[in-house]
């Protein structure tokens, strides 16, 4: 799990938890530390947000991938601009769901990504990504 907002990180960590298939296998605060704890860890997904200090979600999530292509990650972001999705999206993520959506779309979004399948938030159905 990468964000750099404490508070946030802890409510992401309770709703992973309350899914009851998932648990935090590490956090990063910010993209070298993700980098560097998915090399180490090798988490079967990874939730990025996109703003992050010293290198942002979107290069480090390149970064992820570059080092090994099997990486899954799932952006959990504020973010609604189409050019910020669509760039998410090519560095070989999985999925995006916005913050604001987060309690009903973390766990299908999960389990979607563990499956195979893309994930992108309801609110964003109908953009082209």
């Amino acid at each position: 799990m990468v964000d750099d907002h404490e508070p946030w990180r802890r409510q992401l960590s309770s709703l992973v938890e309350q899914t009851g298939q998932w648990q935090i296998a590490g956090e990063a605060v910010d993209g070298l530390d993700a980098i560097a704890k998915a090399a180490a860890v090798q988490p079967d997904l990874i939730l990025l947000d996109v703003e992050l200090p010293s290198v942002n979600g979107l290069e480090a999530a390149r970064r992820i991938v570059a080092a090994d292509p099997g990486a899954r990650i799932l952006f959990v972001s504020g973010h609604r601009e189409h050019d910020i999705i669509a760039a998410a999206m090519t560095t070989g993520a999985c999925g995006y769901i916005l913050k604001t959506n987060v309690a009903h779309e973390l766990g299908p979004a999960m389990e979607a990504i563990r499956d195979g399948e893309r994930f992108i938030s309801a609110a964003l159905a109908g953009r082209e990504v």
